[in-house]
């Protein structure tokens, strides 16, 4: 029986004026895994990310999701078919209260986010499943909180909150901890970790910490393809990667500070 690839790429390829950012990248995410992106910068982990949803056009290869090639698919398609993403800087309205941001997002999901002739009111039956929501993520208190009032930390719960209610089977996160503080880091992992319960996630992620603590699975990019692959134990003795992503001497302390030149690229 052939394994359970909820998504896979195929010789996938991405070239921007003859520079190629994403280099014939295999990838084959298994069903229920926690599968981590890594990679120094520039390595072409958010540019994979822009393909898989569509924010960019591959120039050449497959993508498919269980099994059926979604590659000619737009943004709201991929949405639909359940693969949903977050992003680096967080992506909730600063000046809605957290309540109000989910029960847009749960309006985007019920396909019902242009009805503005409707009254407030009419969506109060949504207020019991945001609840639960914000409450999944630790947020039930600042339910009535201005999200612009919240700490990064919680911005960042939220956001992933948000990204629940579109009741996702395909999770990606982007850079789920960046310029988080410890205490915040071992929070979101603890979430990402409930979040990943009866679906899949893929994620790009820096930390090493984080993607030890939660990943199935491995794939490290470097210079648009993929250098290696496996379990983290398999992955952090490779010689190739303690090289190229934690620094010659293997210590990790070098690590990898973010995704700037993949935004880069994703620009361009």
């Amino acid at each position: 029986m052939s394994e359970p690839y909820v998504l896979e790429t195929r010789n996938l390829i991405k070239e921007f004026k003859g520079f190629v950012a994403v280099n014939d990248v295999n990838l084959k995410i298994r069903q229920g895994d926690i599968h981590a992106l890594i990679g120094p910068n520039g390595a072409g982990k958010t540019t994979v990310f822009n393909l898989l949803t569509k924010f960019l056009i591959p120039t050449r290869g497959q993508i498919l999701y269980k099994g059926e090639d979604i590659t000619s698919l737009k943004s709201p398609a991929i949405a639909r078919k359940g693969i949903i993403r977050s992003f680096q800087i967080s992506a909730v309205f600063p000046h809605m209260t957290a309540l109000e941001n989910i029960r847009v997002a749960l309006q985007t999901a019920e396909g019902t986010s242009f009805s503005f002739w409707k009254s407030g009111n009419s969506l109060n039956k949504l207020n019991e499943r945001s609840m639960e929501l914000l409450e999944s993520v630790g947020l039930a208190e600042y339910a009535n909180t201005t999200t612009v009032e919240l700490a990064y930390g919680r911005k960042r719960a939220l956001e992933l909150a948000t990204t629940l209610a579109m009741e996702p089977e395909l999770l990606l996160l982007d850079e789920p901890t960046q310029g988080m503080g410890s205490e915040d880091v071992d929070r979101v992992v603890e979430l990402v970790r409930k979040a990943a319960q009866g679906r899949t996630v893929l994620m790009v992620e820096h930390n090493l910490s984080v993607v030890s603590k939660l990943c199935d699975r491995i794939t490290v990019l470097a210079q648009g393809a993929v250098l290696t692959e496996g379990d983290y134990q398999t992955v952090s003795a490779d010689p190739q990667v303690r090289e190229v992503y934690m620094g010659s001497d293997g210590s990790g302390e070098r690590g990898v500070a973010g995704a700037e030149d993949d935004n880069v690229e994703a620009a361009q």
